[in-house]
């Protein structure tokens, strides 16, 4: 059995797909309220604040995925990713299955320095400390051999259907709503985005595969970066249009932050919007050479077809 621990967002629907493809036929999708990505998955609902809730779900579980999202709250995270990851260790360790983290990069430093499987867990915003507790409690749980698991890495997500993220969110739905794009602080330094169908691919790919197991590995990524100017361009390209957008100051987003909570709770991130963001995923790619990670002007194109803005 094939187990997705938070299984309705954006990752663990592309999971779910993607190990009925490849893998295996059994699938169990948790979650407070899971639904149904095909007829023949099982459906099991449970609180993974809660030991006893998460010790049931695991319940004949081959590879454990852990997925779930915690509501933006820095408070939330700072409390309780510790929690779900401590619960998800012991309930994997008493099960003996094996366990596929899914993380991000809230815990890495905010400089100029690429990101590396290697690169320091260092984050003083609140956010990324919640995430850097949860990360080290799973490392020191591996090196203790209390369980045989995976932590799988990705930087900001854009991608079709319901992938949330900053350049989803501040440029495609706006786009699909008439609106004027945005950007934060900066359009000129080069970004690091992961396409999320390629994260669930290559999160499946790592968690079947036995000799990825006790490693951290940062999902691929195209290295063709490009600036938020020259993504937006792309996108002016391929619609036939100029796309007018927007740049948010610090003064704007410090006012925004007063009246919006989704720009508060994001204000520890934005020291990585003024420089170049370089989100290295070379140890994959030497990996798993025949993987095909999906270019940033494929997966512009998809989305704009998904959204229905190509006329």
């Amino acid at each position: 059995m094939h187990t997705i621990l938070g299984a309705n967002g954006i990752i663990g629907e592309e999971l779910a797909k993607e190990i009925r493809k490849n893998y295996s036929q059994n699938i169990k999708l948790v979650g407070r309220n899971p639904k149904k990505s095909h007829q023949e998955d099982l459906l099991f609902r449970a609180d993974l604040l809660s030991l006893e809730n998460t010790i049931e779900a695991l319940q004949n579980t081959e590879i454990a995925y852990l997925t779930v999202g915690l509501p933006y709250n820095s408070e939330v995270w700072l409390r309780d990713w510790v929690l779900v990851i401590d619960n998800v260790i012991r309930a994997c360790n008493h099960h003996k299955c094996k366990l596929v983290y899914f993380d991000n990069t809230y815990a890495y430093p905010q400089n100029i320095k690429v990101q590396k499987e290697t690169s320091p867990l260092s984050s003083d915003g609140k956010k990324g400390i919640g995430k850097k507790l949860a990360a080290e409690r799973l490392l020191e749980a591996i090196e203790n051999n209390e369980i045989n698991a995976v932590i799988c890495r990705a930087p900001e997500f854009y991608g079709p259907g319901k992938t949330k993220g900053f350049t989803n969110n501040m440029i495609f739905d706006a786009l699909k709503e008439n609106k004027t794009a945005k950007v934060f602080l900066r359009d000129d330094v080069l970004r690091t985005l992961i396409y999320t169908p390629d994260a669930s691919k290559a999160m499946a790919l790592i968690a079947n595969t036995p000799d990825a197991y006790s490693q951290t590995w940062h999902l691929p990524c195209d290295d063709n970066r490009l600036t938020s100017k020259q993504f937006i361009k792309e996108i002016s390209n391929q619609l036939g249009r100029d796309i007018k957008y927007k740049v948010l100051n610090s003064f704007s987003l410090k006012i925004a932050s007063f009246f919006n909570k989704t720009i508060k709770e994001t204000q520890e991130l934005f020291p990585r919007y003024k420089i170049d963001n370089i989100f290295d995923s070379s140890k994959f790619k030497n990996r798993f050479p025949d993987f095909k990670v999906t270019s940033y002007q494929d997966g512009i194109s998809n989305i704009l077809s998904d959204f229905n803005l190509k006329k």
